[in-house]
């Protein structure tokens, strides 16, 4: 319990001890200047991410044959409310 106490003084001394002044950047011109940097950056960013997006979208996918239909996939013990199928199911009806 002593020891716990020792460190909480110690704690609040080291806090009142720190200086009050966050020392970031030397400058403003520095701040501006890093700034314009990493804005130029994100734009370059965001174009090259749109682009990327836009060729990958753009190309053709394939497409594949359609799996066999496994009798264990579709087991029903019960009715759903909504009808027979699933909800995300094609619904062949003829």
């Amino acid at each position: 319990m002593a020891s716990a106490a020792a460190r909480s003084g110690l704690r609040s001394l080291a806090v009142r001890a720190a200086p009050l002044r966050r020392r970031m950047s030397s400058s403003v011109h520095d701040d501006a200047y890093e700034t314009a940097k990493w804005e130029k950056i994100t734009y370059a960013g965001i174009v090259t991410c749109t682009l990327l997006a836009a060729y990958n979208l753009s190309k053709g996918h394939p497409h594949f044959d359609e799996p066999p239909a496994y009798p264990y996939l579709h087991i029903r013990n019960k009715e759903f409310p909504w009808g027979p199928d699933g909800l995300f199911e094609k619904k062949d009806h003829h």
